[in-house]
């Protein structure tokens, strides 16, 4: 009986462990954290493996419990470290403007609250309907559709600053 949980645990960690790491990435803007919170999530899950029901049940167990592990370390003051001050880099225009624009959207994800960013990146990122994402954060759909909409608002109003920023470095490089 242990044998055969182990192959299931095993078989689920490998296939959903790149996933996991990325939301948790998106989440909280850090590899190291991102995977040490995958890491206790992974632990969580294996404690309740024999409880949980086989179908969707996992995914969304693994989901729900990644998201409030999540905001649970968010709520301590020690676990996020604030910077003192913040250096302006210039960075040129070149072929790697996807790099940029990915490290952008991940800045405007980290300074979203943390229930919108956890709906942000449940919805859009991991293709979740809202009621699934509702499940996963314990809220009403209502709620998701509220805590979407204000974080994609957030979203844009930061892209678009930033737009104008690089386009006035732009002129004056």
């Amino acid at each position: 009986m242990r044998d055969r949980e182990d192959k299931e645990v095993t078989a689920f960690v490998r296939a959903r462990y790149g996933s996991l790491l990325r939301t948790a990435f998106l989440l909280c803007g850090d590899r190291g954290k991102a995977e040490d919170l995958v890491q206790t999530t992974l632990a969580k899950t294996v404690v309740a493996w024999s409880r949980l029901e086989r179908a969707e049940g996992v995914d969304r167990y693994v989901q729900r419990i990644l998201v409030n592990t999540f905001v649970t370390w968010r709520r301590r003051r020690s676990w996020w470290e604030q910077p003192l001050g913040r250096l302006v880099e210039r960075q040129a225009r070149d072929e790697y403007v996807g790099v940029e624009q990915r490290d952008l959207l991940r800045r405007a994800l980290e300074g979203l609250p943390v229930r919108q960013r956890a709906a942000v990146v449940l919805r859009f990122y991991e293709d979740l309907s809202e009621q699934d994402t509702a499940h996963v954060l314990g809220c009403s759909v209502g709620t998701v559709k509220s805590l979407s909409s204000r974080g994609l608002q957030t979203l844009r109003k930061q892209w678009a600053e930033a737009d104008c920023v690089a386009d006035q470095e732009v002129r004056y490089v």
